[in-house]
């Protein structure tokens, strides 16, 4: 299998698991491109962004079609996100790609514990 279709899946898969876990693409696409396709990390925080604009978009429109999603919460947050997002991108740039990614697992272990323990 060729690495455009292996590609085309994971972005398949990732697109189930976000649209049901209701988190961004990039849990799952910056450890599968870094580990599996030897994406290195700082391309692969990129693209993932890329990637979350679609799937979210999609997933926000069938979420709202079922009446689940606060468009007020949507906005306030979106305002707060855009203004961080650009900073972020900004900072990831000065970051080395090691600790980059002790960042990403230490926010993902973070996330992971607090959602188990609640």
């Amino acid at each position: 299998m060729n690495e455009s279709m292996k590609l085309t899946g994971v972005g398949f898969l990732v697109g189930i698991l976000s649209g049901l876990l209701g988190v961004g693409g990039g849990v799952f696409l910056v450890p599968i491109m870094v580990t599996y396709f030897s994406i290195t990390q700082h391309i692969a925080h990129a693209t993932s962004l890329a990637v979350v604009i679609p799937t979210a978009i999609v997933s926000s429109i069938v979420y709202g079609f079922h009446g689940q999603t606060d468009m007020v919460l949507s906005l306030q947050i979106i305002a707060g996100s855009i203004l961080g997002a650009s900073i972020g991108a900004r900072l990831m740039k000065k970051i080395p790609a090691a600790q980059l990614k002790r960042l990403f697992g230490l926010m993902l272990a973070l996330v992971g514990l607090r959602m188990v323990l609640s």
